[in-house]
């Protein structure tokens, strides 16, 4: 693995940037034209010339293509029906998750009173039963406008960036059918995964396992959700690299126990990592590892060295390119950020504790959360309002025991179609460490001064930081 800086590096970089940029101000062609004018000077000059104008060029049509997007996901037919009612046909396009005054879900609507209109819309159900994910509806609808800024959150910017401007509350529904093509392949795999995963399984134990393996935590109650978030291991809920690692890993491993040669092995490997990212659905974190083991397995087929920076650039890019506001949403904001401080700062902190009393595996894992803590640090105050203060011990705790419930949960679902008495078996040892995860989250989350949420608090944590850097500096030579 090669971290250099190459022009590949520049020119995504640059990519992003522009991409980025057209949240500040939108640009049309011709200004683009302009610029691809100039270049054409750039490009005759020296090696740093041309690099430059590389850079210039990929922010030029980065900017324009984030021009574009904005204006195709500002576009809303519907906002001119709002306060209209009528029956609708509606697909559910995200797993519904009940409130306390309704069940909401995102969804796609194709026809409201009888005039064909495709635009992604939020749900708005009666409490009761709700249809799955994936169900096509027939419902009465009232549209109307989401709620504006209100309790320190802007519901109506906040859907307006995930390109939904109409809120359709639903009085009554039935169920017509399921959606097909790529969305219905990838329902039935998340499906047929939430179903392996734990067979037997019930309540709080099954929930942690939907939330660590599929990125779903609507299962989980407010206490124990609280509970992760105070404790610092709220980022387990979210599919992270080390997921995608370990689906790869398994199917390398079985195409070895098997005899299969190594290059279908790897295409087994791309093909495992595109169903998982399809099964727990397009989140940054799962976009940017989805990327990073699919450049992986290309690199080996391809005879290269994979590029760590490129992978994490290509991630997103990848995002940025589908949705410009991703930029404001936390989780990309969370994820990359994350990933940065490992690449930089994780192995500084790792090099610096080298003769502290601690295992070589507890040093990583301690160097790796605190660089992840130091670096999302101001993304949780700014967003959350919040700071999680023992991240640290929380994650040294439950470290051992997450590639152990990954490891036991994929086995699981494999083992499900051969043999299911075996695979409850599995679910069963899984769901003890399930309860140990959720049990350390439970006993740090109640340590007093666990988690800071006032100014005058935030104040007290940075003092005692600048103090402890100032007391590790002069350390080593008192």
């Amino acid at each position: 693995m090669t971290n250099r800086v190459a022009p590949a590096h520049v020119g995504v970089a640059s990519l992003c940037l522009g991409i980025a940029a057209a949240n500040l101000e939108r640009v049309r062609a011709l200004p683009v034209l302009a610029v691809l004018g100039l270049l054409a000077a750039f490009a005759l000059g020296s090696p740093g010339s041309r690099l430059a104008g590389m850079a210039v060029l990929a922010v030029a049509v980065g900017w324009w293509w984030g021009s574009t997007r904005l204006d195709a996901i500002d576009r809303s037919p519907l906002s001119s029906l709002v306060g209209r009612a009528g029956r609708a046909t509606i697909v559910v396009t995200s797993e519904p998750r009940a409130g306390r005054f309704e069940i909401r879900a995102t969804g796609a609507l194709r026809r409201f009173i009888k005039q064909p209109i495709r635009e992604a819309v939020q749900l708005e159900l009666p409490l009761g039963r709700s249809p799955p994910q994936g169900a096509i509806l027939d419902a009465l609808v009232v549209l109307k406008e989401p709620h504006g800024p209100s309790h320190g959150f802007d519901e109506r910017t906040w859907l307006r960036r995930h390109g939904i401007h109409v809120v359709a509350r639903v009085d009554a529904w039935r169920a017509i059918g399921r959606r097909g093509g790529l969305g219905g392949f990838a329902d039935r795999l998340r499906e047929r995964l939430a179903r392996a995963i734990a067979p037997g399984l019930t309540g709080e134990r099954r929930a942690v396992l939907e939330g660590i393996v599929l990125g779903d935590d609507s299962a989980l109650s407010d206490g124990v959700r609280r509970d992760f978030r105070v404790s610092g291991l709220y980022h387990i809920l979210a599919v992270s690299g080390q997921n995608v690692v370990l689906v790869a890993a398994g199917v390398l491993i079985v195409a070895w126990l098997l005899g299969v040669s190594r290059v279908a092995g790897e295409v087994g490997a791309l093909a495992a990592i595109g169903g998982y990212v399809l099964a727990v659905g397009a989140q940054p974190s799962v976009i940017r590892a989805g990327v990073a083991g699919a450049l992986a397995s290309l690199a080996w087929l391809a005879g290269r060295l994979a590029d760590a920076w490129q992978s994490l650039l290509l991630g997103a890019a990848l995002l940025l390119a589908w949705n410009p506001y991703v930029v404001f949403d936390a989780g990309f904001q969370l994820s990359f950020a994350a990933v940065v401080a490992i690449f930089t700062l994780a192995p500084r902190l790792s090099a610096s504790m080298e003769y502290a009393p601690l295992p070589r595996r507890v040093r990583l894992v301690v160097a790796v959360t605190l660089a992840c803590s130091l670096v999302t640090a101001p993304i949780l105050w700014l967003e959350f309002g919040y700071l999680p203060l023992l991240g640290v011990v929380a994650n040294v705790l439950v470290e051992p025991a997450m590639p152990l419930l990954l490891g036991l949960a994929f086995s699981t679902a494999g083992l499900e179609a051969v043999s299911p008495p075996a695979a409850a078996l599995l679910a069963t040892l899984n769901g003890g460490v399930a309860a140990y995860i959720t049990l350390c989250a439970h006993a740090v989350a109640a340590v007093p001064f666990a988690q800071v949420s006032t100014a005058r608090g935030l104040a007290a944590v940075v003092g005692v930081l600048l103090a402890a850097a100032y007391a590790w500096r002069r350390w080593p030579t008192s």
